[in-house]
């Protein structure tokens, strides 16, 4: 089995592209709904947040706005987030992985944004980095709602840069393009890989 990781910097399209491989039949396995997911169902984590930053739970589900606003508080906030989550992401991974292999399954996509910071790309076997134009970047994440610039910055600061990402790709998608332009990007991936 191929195991293919999809990562890209903030608005570059990671979520687009990633269904455009579902819609072709490969099976994805996407960290940040899995860290969604477990802010709702995994008591333990939630237990362990608690302890590190306070009142984040609100009706048994990780108040991700109370959660953001503890993390600027808290010298290394974000390494100790890290810390409490990145095992249980990486478990849930390696279980997808492992059910996919045992079912014969010839390629599967797993979507992390922090794929390189993570080093998750040592368990992988090619890597796919989504990129556009700074302008366009920054155009598309201006528009989500809550989005400010400080937000932006912050977020990017914790990223690799996007030149540095696709100097480590194995393949570059650029989302700056049209829609169709990319779903042939994707499939020529998709037929390289099976192809190998």
């Amino acid at each position: 089995m191929i195991r293919l990781g999809l990562t890209g910097s903030i608005g570059m399209g990671k979520s687009t592209i990633a269904r455009m491989f579902a819609d072709e039949g490969v099976p994805v396995w996407d960290a940040d709904e899995t860290v969604h997911r477990l802010y709702a169902t995994s008591e333990p984590l939630k237990a362990a947040l608690v302890d590190a930053f306070g009142e984040v739970v609100t009706e048994g589900v990780v108040d991700r706005a109370k959660l953001s606003l503890a993390l600027k508080q808290k010298p290394d906030g974000f390494a100790w987030l890290n810390a409490l989550v990145h095992p249980a992401t990486v478990a849930d991974r390696e279980a997808f992985l492992t059910h996919h292999a045992a079912a014969g399954t010839p390629l599967t996509l797993c979507d992390i944004p922090l794929l390189f910071e993570t080093g998750a790309e040592t368990t992988l076997d090619k890597v796919v980095v989504v990129s556009a134009p700074p302008e366009v970047q920054a155009a598309r994440v201006m528009a989500r709602p809550g989005m400010t610039a400080e937000k932006f910055a912050d977020i990017l600061a914790r990223q690799m840069p996007d030149a540095e990402k696709r100097h480590r790709a194995d393949f570059i998608i650029d989302t700056s393009q049209n829609l169709g332009a990319n779903r042939q990007q994707v499939r020529e991936i998709i037929r390289a890989l099976h192809a190998a």
